[in-house]
């Protein structure tokens, strides 16, 4: 027989897990496909180390995602072409920002004086290869993988168990919070596109466990006060209910638990304890319903913000990570491709953006970079800004096989915008250039995946680090590198 020495599981993603019978098994198979142990191992050992360390490593104590689903046109907002030609050439006006040389359009004058405190990213960009449909372009943005199905309409098969995980989910397994508070929040609303509801957007094969808590209050999207509706009964605590009371109650379960150790044995691989104690703990400490208690910030504030849905959603994520959430998901309160507040602006463009979308997002992301910065929580709070695509340079000429009047922009995911902030981000830093007319890169490209490997970076997670799908198959948490570019 041959003894293996040292510490058995110790170089598994969950270190404190012991080697199983069946990772003895999968060792053994491997070398039907040509891994030898020794192959395995060093593969898992240049895993662990490499791509750590560096520029904003480890930076990140939580992050705010502004999710702006639908793809916001990166000509008519934050990367003007003044000079390209009329079909090209937004019908907005540049203007000056904090940064000599770099302007914006008319429509974001707040985000523009406030453009010295993040980095904008100019050259987000990706070959589509059947990505130019919302819901698997959103599927690629929150996973880093592609997805399997694609129909020719662009839809997918709903959300499955056997999906990729959000990185949100990937982020609270490897760094759980400290606090006695909701490690992950999605609002106001899923991501969807038509009948696709949710698709990217949970923990997929990592389990429910890593799931978000999702607040999403009632009312139709166009309701601007749903915010002022949240309701977390959840989190609240029954009047006859005492702390003291409920820790009694979980004693007690303890005491049925040590006398049961068969079942106690049985059941260990679920973790019982540790997320019946965490829920416990959540919902006697308070600290998320005092979190989510929005009515508690001066008007001044919320105004700041904007006394809309967005607006308010941004101020929340602001609450839930001084409370100790780690990863706040807003998701742009409309559907993906709809009308009316929507990014997907296939027509009628110029009102859309000007009455609608752009005011909501200027005062919102600017609201929120300087309420952070402000409160000294920038520096260990990551803030991103980027929607699954741009709109095409072009106007009124059809991309994705959607029809498009002369006022409106199609699908363009080779190249648009993006805003990243805090957490030892350089601040006035323009990353990337695109071309005359915005249609591609000619500096710095940075793929979705490689802005999500960054994104995993600033928590100090190495990117490629494995972890095993529904089916036990090893598979990096993103095949990417980060962008250290970005940080100072």
């Amino acid at each position: 027989m041959i003894g293996i020495p040292g510490d058995l599981g110790k170089d598994l993603c969950d270190a404190h897990l012991p080697m199983s019978r069946r990772d003895v098994l999968r060792v053994g198979g491997s070398s039907m496909l040509g891994l030898t142990l020794g192959s395995m191992l060093q593969l898992k050992a240049e895993n662990k180390t490499a791509h750590v360390g560096g520029p904003g490593w480890g930076k990140a104590k939580s992050v705010i995602m502004i999710y702006l689903q639908g793809g916001p046109s990166h000509l008519d907002l934050w990367d003007p072409k003044p000079d390209a030609p009329d079909n090209v050439r937004s019908i907005f006006k540049p203007i000056p920002t904090k940064i000599p040389g770099v302007n914006f359009t008319e429509l974001m004058p707040k985000l523009a004086q406030v453009n010295d405190k993040f980095t904008m990213m100019r050259a987000v960009s990706y070959t589509p290869k059947g990505l130019f449909n919302h819901t698997a372009a959103i599927y690629q943005m929150m996973t880093g993988y592609t997805t399997d199905k694609v129909s020719p309409s662009g839809q997918l098969e709903p959300p499955s168990p056997k999906d990729f995980p959000n990185f949100g989910s990937n982020i609270i397994r490897f760094k759980p919070p400290t606090e006695p508070m909701l490690p992950f929040v999605m609002l106001p609303r899923p991501l969807q596109e038509s009948g696709v509801v949710g698709k990217g957007g949970d923990a997929g094969f990592l389990g429910k466990a890593y799931d978000p808590y999702t607040l999403y209050p009632p009312g139709g999207d166009m309701d601007m006060n749903k915010m002022d509706k949240i309701r977390v009964d959840d989190l609240e605590m029954r009047p006859d209910m005492f702390g003291v009371r409920l820790h009694r109650r979980a004693r007690l379960r303890n005491a049925i638990n040590d006398a049961m150790p068969v079942i106690d044995k049985a059941v260990s691989h679920y973790n019982l304890n540790e997320h019946y104690d965490r829920a416990l703990s959540l919902v006697a400490s308070g600290r998320a319903r005092e979190a989510f208690a929005i009515g508690q910030e001066t008007e001044s504030t919320r105004e700041m913000y904007g006394r809309n849905t967005f607006g308010q959603s941004c101020l929340l994520a602001r609450r839930l990570v001084e409370a100790g959430t780690r990863v706040v998901e807003v998701i742009w309160p409309k559907v993906a491709n709809s009308d009316n507040h929507s990014w997907d602006v296939h027509k009628g463009l110029p009102k859309r953006m000007k009455d609608q979308s752009a005011p909501m997002l200027d005062a919102g992301l600017s609201g929120l970079i300087a309420d952070l910065d402000e409160r000294g929580i920038l520096d260990e709070t990551l803030v991103v800004c980027v929607g699954e695509f741009g709109r095409s340079p072009q106007m009124g000429i059809s991309t994705s096989g959607n029809g498009n009047s002369a006022d409106g922009r199609d699908h363009w995911p080779y190249c648009y915008t993006g805003v990243i902030a805090g957490a030892g981000v350089k601040r006035g830093y323009v990353h990337g250039e695109s071309d005359k007319t915005g249609s591609a890169p000619i500096d710095k490209p940075i793929h979705p995946r490689e802005l999500l490997a960054s994104i995993y970076h600033s928590f100090g997670i190495n990117p490629e680090t494995i972890v095993y799908n529904h089916l036990n198959q090893p598979r990096e948490l993103v095949k990417a590198q980060a962008t250290t570019e970005l940080f100072a």
